[in-house]
């Protein structure tokens, strides 16, 4: 056996065993609603995410009614950037790969589409698209595997895949493919279990998870499968670090593209998950004991969607690829290859 990876304790008999879902609605709405404070001030960089963050959570928790939804589609569209057809994190700010995923994903979610200027969007998306088949993440030209799945996801909420040299983009993602069997965000770079998620939701979407061999596969489900910790049942999202609530979906959404969501002891994550919930506030930090916050709270109900922990009648199915409600991706008729 190796040496056991590094761990946190926690105290499973005194720890949350229930699913907060009243507190988690609340902590969720009333996020950020100071906007004088100097956290707030300092996060204009994450507003698009954390929006999509919160509107999919509540989504998953029945409750999405909580949420003013023209506010939230009039402030996506002062992100539209008219010059460049992407969307920026909030007004003022260049547009980006990553914020112009999260605002699609909130336009579809709010079943909002015709919101979206289909034909600048795309155009934004092709010109960011290089010869060996990466895309920029913005105009100044960082290439990670993220932006070519967040591309990609637009593309496909769209119906517009035909804009970009699929071709192209999917040889990029498997030139990332590395000899432990996971992916890195460019060639030759470490193995990540987010960077797995990415690159596996690319493959998922354009239908092209037959370029990674059945031994490959085997080997890429049993490295993710070693990102959970034995004592606190956490996963992790590379060896030697601590267990952290967002790999309960960079880990499983990856095993469920694969068929390999049942190598995991779920019973264990999912202690692991509702441990980490603040029972005083609401929402999920990245581990129990920590502070809470939206990324996290969504990514642990995420985790517990694909775990099936509860029923849908508490938390809505989830979709592995696009982390988005199923019955939305059903609504939009999305079809994906999972294994």
């Amino acid at each position: 056996m190796g040496t056991p990876q590094r761990d946190v304790t926690i105290d499973y008999a005194t720890a949350q065993k229930e699913l907060l879902i009243e507190k988690h609605c609340a902590f969720l709405t009333g996020y950020g609603q100071s906007h004088s404070t100097y956290q707030y001030g300092v996060t204009d960089y994450l507003r698009m995410s954390g929006i999509y963050w919160l509107c999919t959570c509540l989504d998953l928790l029945h409750s999405l009614d909580k949420i003013d939804r023209n506010y939230i589609v009039d402030y996506i569209q002062k992100c539209h950037d008219k010059t460049t057809g992407g969307y920026a994190p909030a007004p003022n700010h260049d547009s980006h790969l990553l914020y112009t995923l999260s605002a699609v994903q909130i336009l579809v979610q709010l079943d909002r589409v015709d919101m979206i200027d289909k034909e600048s969007l795309c155009s934004y998306i092709k010109q960011l698209q290089q010869e060996d088949g990466s895309f920029f993440g913005d105009q100044w030209g960082e290439i990670d595997t993220r932006f070519s799945f967040c591309a990609i996801a637009c593309l496909k909420l769209i119906d517009s895949l035909h804009t970009v040299d699929i071709d192209r983009a999917t040889d990029f993602i498997m030139s990332c493919l590395n000899f432990d069997g996971g992916f890195g965000c460019i060639p030759g770079a470490e193995s990540h279990a987010g960077q797995i998620y990415c690159c596996l939701g690319f493959l998922s979407l354009v239908q092209r998870l037959d370029r990674i061999d059945l031994s490959t596969r085997n080997m890429l489900a049993w490295w993710l499968c070693e990102r959970q910790l034995e004592n606190s049942g956490g996963l992790n999202g590379r060896p030697e670090k601590l267990p952290d609530v967002c790999y309960s979906w960079w880990v499983l959404a990856s095993l469920k593209i694969l068929g390999k969501l049942q190598w995991i002891n779920s019973e264990k994550l999912s202690k692991f998950i509702l441990a980490a919930q603040d029972d005083e506030t609401g929402g999920c930090a990245d581990r129990p004991g920590n502070i809470p916050d939206p990324f996290h709270t969504l990514f642990g109900v995420t985790g517990l969607s694909l775990l099936k922990v509860f029923d849908e009648n508490t938390i809505k199915q989830v979709n592995p690829v696009l982390c988005m409600p199923e019955y939305v991706i059903q609504r939009r008729g999305i079809t994906m290859q999972l294994l």
